[in-house]
């Protein structure tokens, strides 16, 4: 076994081996000259290994994300850690600070990717995370929830042919791995033209905790640590498989007016089905909206006034029926999913 030989700097701080250290790496600050920082807290192995970031909150509140990682640090099992963890649980430091998925300037941080040392404040700060956090490490999984008034079911985001990245995101364990391109700007698509895979968590909603999203997230991060070889492995039973989705299609509201859902989250539906009724208030003309083929409902809207085109649910595209029913049944039955190296703490609820 390969001991570490050299410190892990970040920030200008150097952590030696078998070292952990909170870095705070330093952003612009207020206009009340108060300083703003983004903590970083490193893990560095007692023997070699790769480096991994994990992060949340680049939309500043999706918060499940911020709990994820919480619970990660808590671990005594990150004492035998091989190689690098950097986890930084709260990236878009003033979003979260004004319970906003936006910077200050308006800007979408996820769509600001590689950033500018000159640019505007969401260019600057994703410079200072690609600069800080991503280059020179080996894989990255961040953490995210739907936008506000929607609900993800929990799911893995990743572009299935990096040959990397593949066995990566479905060792994850999610209940739903969905194939898809990385967005223009987004962090995903950043370090990829870095050579630095990275996979999204999607789980549950803007602005608060959901249990189940949380404990997924965290059993699934240790399975992929596990699968690099950074953590010992487990004598438990694998987890089960995610289903793959290839694709998948939002469907958008045909008129303005009040939605009237008939699709839960997570529901099995076929092509054709009544996903939801749109109406004016009145009732004097109301459109349905029709599933596109069958699948799954992997993400929709809880506000029933809807404007035409408003996104309203995300169907995905799987004949893997059978999975999926067993993913469901163990969200809905109430199983506790977490591992079981988690520190014994109260769930939320």
């Amino acid at each position: 076994m390969t001991r570490q030989t050299q410190a892990f700097e970040i920030g200008g701080q150097a952590i030696p081996p078998g070292g952990r250290a909170l870095v705070n790496l330093a952003l612009p600050g207020l206009y009340t000259n108060d300083p703003v920082s983004m903590p970083a807290h490193v893990t560095h192995g007692r023997h070699e290994g790769p480096v991994v970031f994990v992060s949340a909150a680049v939309h500043g509140d999706e918060i499940n994300g911020v709990e994820i990682i919480r619970r990660l640090l808590q671990l005594p099992l990150l004492k035998r850690l091989k190689g690098t963890l950097v986890a930084v649980p709260i990236v878009n430091v003033f979003g979260f600070h004004n319970r906003s998925r936006y910077l200050p300037d308006r800007r979408d941080l996820n769509r600001s990717f590689p950033g500018n040392e000159q640019g505007s404040l969401a260019g600057r700060l994703a410079h200072v995370f690609m600069s800080q956090i991503v280059q020179g490490v080996d894989l990255g999984i961040d953490l995210h929830t739907a936008a506000l008034h929607r609900d993800n079911l929990p799911q893995i985001r990743a572009d299935l042919s990096d040959p990397i990245l593949e066995p990566l995101a479905k060792v994850f364990s999610a209940p739903v791995l969905l194939h898809s391109a990385s967005p223009a700007g987004s962090l995903r698509g950043a370090a990829a033209d870095l050579d630095v895979p990275v996979m999204v968590y999607e789980a549950g909603e803007a602005l608060r905790f959901e249990e189940h999203s949380i404990q997924i997230g965290v059993r699934g991060i240790l399975n992929v640590l596990r699968c690099l070889a950074m953590l010992p492995p487990t004598k438990r039973k694998p987890t089960r498989p995610s289903a793959v989705l290839r694709s998948s299609s939002w469907q958008r509201a045909p008129q303005s007016g009040i939605l009237r859902a008939q699709a839960r989250l997570g529901a099995m539906v076929a092509e054709g089905e009544t996903l939801g009724l749109v109406a004016d208030p009145t009732g004097e003309r109301e459109t349905p909206l029709s599933a596109p083929f069958d699948g799954v409902v992997i993400g929709r809207t809880h506000l029933p006034l809807v404007f035409e085109g408003e996104a309203l649910f995300h169907v995905g595209r799987t004949g893997q029926t059978t999975l999926l029913e067993e993913h469901l049944d163990a969200l809905n039955g109430g199983f506790d999913l977490s591992p079981p190296e988690l520190i014994e703490e109260l769930p939320i609820v």
